[in-house]
């Protein structure tokens, strides 16, 4: 693996696209060392490229497994390279000798496809590239639980507050609550919503994520039903209850 040449190479590639402080973000997500500084490589052309360069470098002297390394790198590079840039980070890394098999670039046209809420892009895409499904999934429970709050004008929180304001006589509705039908799809975003709440949001916020982990697969299934109740959510109306 020619990991100085990633570091080069990807380093001019984001020099124009990513902060200092982006990268060093991304990298304090991924790593659990300090970085080095190493001497000025020729093609090393900014604070920003140079700062790369050292984080990888740094990378490259830890004593772990090539796969463990590789895979670190992949990562830190997910979250710092913008998606514009994926097919040529994507090369650079396959001409350093890193990536065999999955493509880089799998997981956000994975994303993409699902054709999610603006919400769950707004705060989870990063955290879904950086391969942090756990929290991808947390993060979007706590928004949904957040924008119904707001939306609903209300000061419970989680399950009990989806089972009062999605009720037929709450003040969220996406039906007339006329019909039995109109009842029905009403209860129905009613348990969706607690439902989440007990079954994902509850226990990413409770239980440490290497011991409840998920999964990619479950990650991008959870983000969709999360995109339909997000869509519910604009569609709703707020009706003051009368007292």
């Amino acid at each position: 693996m020619n990991y100085k040449l990633i570091a080069i190479q990807v380093g001019d590639l984001i020099k124009y696209a990513s902060t200092a402080n982006e990268i060093n973000r991304a990298a304090s997500s991924v790593f659990g060392f300090q970085r080095q500084n190493f001497p000025q490589e020729e093609g090393v052309t900014s604070a920003r490229a140079s700062l790369f360069h050292d984080w990888v470098m740094t990378l490259a002297k830890q004593h772990m497994g090539n796969n463990d390394r590789n895979a670190l790198l992949i990562q830190f590079c997910k979250n710092v390279v913008p998606e514009n840039l994926y097919p040529d980070a994507e090369k650079i890394l396959k001409d350093g000798g890193v990536i065999a098999g999955e493509d880089f670039s799998s997981g956000i046209e994975e994303f993409m496809q699902r054709n999610l809420h603006a919400e769950i892009h707004k705060h989870c895409k990063k955290l879904y590239l950086g391969g942090h499904y756990f929290h991808a999934v947390f993060e979007a429970c706590k928004v949904y639980n957040k924008r119904v709050k707001d939306k609903a004008q209300e000061t419970k929180d989680g399950h009990a507050l989806m089972m009062a304001v999605w009720e037929p006589k709450g003040v969220l509705k996406v039906t007339p609550c006329q019909s039995e039908t109109d009842h029905n799809v009403q209860n129905g975003i009613k348990f969706l919503s607690a439902g989440l709440m007990q079954a994902v949001r509850n226990p990413t916020a409770h239980e440490p994520a290497d011991e409840w982990p998920i999964s990619k697969k479950d990650c991008l299934n959870i983000l969709s039903f999360l995109s339909f109740l997000f869509e519910k959510l604009d569609q709703a109306v707020y009706y003051p209850v009368e007292t």
